[in-house]
């Protein structure tokens, strides 16, 4: 499987590039400076230079062309503003999406965020507007003709992976290792079962992949 990787350079997404790889799957990572290919390439993936800020539908499928699936890993970073929330959070993901319905890239996943939905867009804490404009992209990627998969971790951080995790509708609010939320993302992109699903994800005791074939097929939201 090829697949396309939007936030390329991101901690995630350099993970998953690497067990994609490993597992003799094809990383394309979209970054956004040519400075970060040597990253990419140490990781297993293919560099291809996009922004998803400046870019139109056409660009984005002409960068995923020959992709199967496109994952959406990219965000505005903690350090951003409220702005970029929309410019990147939200509007990435569509814009991913519609470039990926181009390239015929129909399988798509997308890292969101527990409490995704549950913000206040005019709030002036940016977190509030973050999870305001990621329910809004969860949203519109619902509403495409993609077969879809919208994934909700909680708190991420960077300790070695376990290999186990908790998912479901609502899981309560825990940390998972961003190596644990990658491993998820590799299969679940081999799981039809997971097609127009979304769920939440923490550290847990179950592995990945009995984990996922636990969840009811069809959407959770």
């Amino acid at each position: 499987m090829k697949v396309a990787i939007a936030g390329g350079h991101g901690k995630i997404a350099l993970l998953l590039a690497r067990q994609l790889a490993d597992a003799g799957h094809e990383a394309v990572s979209l970054i956004r400076k040519p400075e970060q290919s040597d990253d990419v390439r140490a990781a297993g993936g293919t560099p291809v230079v996009l922004d998803l800020e400046n870019s139109t539908a056409t660009q984005v499928a002409e960068a995923l062309a020959g992709c199967d699936a496109a994952v959406f890993a990219a965000g505005a970073g903690p350090s951003s503003g409220a702005a970029r929330k929309w410019t990147v959070d939200r509007d990435g993901a569509v814009l991913l999406a519609a470039g990926a319905q181009l390239a015929g890239a129909y399988r798509f996943v997308v890292v969101s965020s527990m409490g995704a939905g549950q913000g206040d867009a005019e709030s002036d804490d940016v977190f509030q507007v973050y999870l305001a404009a990621k329910g809004e992209a969860d949203d519109a990627v619902r509403e495409s003709g993609l077969d879809w998969t919208i994934v909700r971790p909680g708190q991420l951080t960077d300790d070695p992976g376990t290999g186990r995790v908790t998912v479901g509708e609502h899981v309560g609010r825990g940390a998972i290792p961003r190596a644990d939320v990658a491993a998820v993302l590799v299969a679940v992109l081999d799981r039809p079962s997971t097609v127009r699903t979304t769920f939440e994800l923490v550290g847990g005791d179950t592995p990945v992949g009995e984990a996922l074939e636990a969840l009811p097929s069809g959407p959770l939201v």
